[in-house]
């Protein structure tokens, strides 16, 4: 009889095979690896690429630069406009501001008369640069600090969609807004001053604030103001009704027509649609 070791060595190999076998029969078939993956789902293209997003936009701001008098100002007012607004009144010779001769035709009974060819001039200026802001829609801010004109001018503005300050003007409103408001306040791209002296005859504290800040600044100017920090200066009557009426008209009129402008642009740049896509 063999002894024990040399028996269980013989069975060993015998052993290990059929347990080899007995895996491979509950093994079964090889199992799949569990890969997870999510299937790409395809979404309608709602939204144009940035690139042909932008030169859209860059053909809409650089339309109105291809044309003198993209927005028609000149048929808004005329000479008789101005005249029959009594727009050429100015004050009295003695009050006369040095900076202002260029802009006086001459004088009668000692009271200063504004060259209206100037004024047309100016004012044509004044409105097509005020359309181009509004066009590109910026902020355009109304100022004054007659009290007699404090409702016309909340009311232009507000016919145009745009903002007004006819109370008092407190210092550091504009070159101190960070401080007063928030750093990310956003300061007006134009300001148009109705009247450019407060109630005591001194300059506006605004015109000296937008100066300092880079702020473009129109305004309407009589023979007494100083011209000379406002950027597009108007010559004319700042103190008849008639006038400052026919001056806030017509810059709620080039407001609104450059906004329609800008719609109009839009439309017409616009991609066409998908085909089979709803109208």
């Amino acid at each position: 009889m063999a002894p024990l070791p040399l028996v269980l060595q013989a069975a060993a190999p015998a052993r290990l095979a059929w347990l080899e076998l007995v895996l491979k029969a509950r093994a079964g078939p090889p199992l799949a690896p569990r890969l997870f993956a999510t299937a790409a789902v395809a979404e309608p293209n709602t939204h144009r690429p940035k690139e042909q997003r932008t030169d859209i936009h860059d053909k809409i701001l650089a339309e109105p630069l291809k044309h003198p008098d993209f927005f028609n100002v000149k048929e808004l007012f005329s000479l008789k406009t101005l005249f029959d607004a009594r727009m050429h009144l100015g004050h009295k010779k003695g009050c006369r501001h040095r900076f202002m001769e260029p802009y006086i035709f001459g004088s009668r009974l000692e009271q200063d008369i504004i060259d209206l060819d100037q004024t047309a001039q100016h004012l044509q200026l004044a409105l097509n640069f005020t359309a181009h802001v509004a066009y590109r829609r910026g902020i355009i801010l109304f100022v004054s600090r007659n009290r007699q004109f404090t409702h016309l001018v909340e009311a232009t503005a507000r016919d145009c969609g745009e903002y007004a300050h006819a109370r008092y003007f407190k210092g550091g409103l504009l070159t101190n807004a960070a401080i007063q408001y928030s750093p990310d306040v956003r300061l007006p791209d134009l300001i148009v001053f109705v009247n450019t002296l407060n109630n005591v005859f001194e300059q506006h504290v605004a015109v000296r604030d937008a100066a300092k800040m880079n702020i473009p600044t129109v305004g309407l100017v009589d023979t007494n103001c100083n011209p000379c920090l406002l950027t597009y200066p108007v010559p004319g009557n700042d103190d008849s009704p008639a006038s400052v009426e026919l001056f806030c008209r017509l810059f709620k009129t080039t407001v609104n027509r450059a906004k329609d402008k800008r719609k109009q642009m839009e439309m017409l740049h616009r991609p066409p649609g998908p085909p089979g896509a709803a109208a």
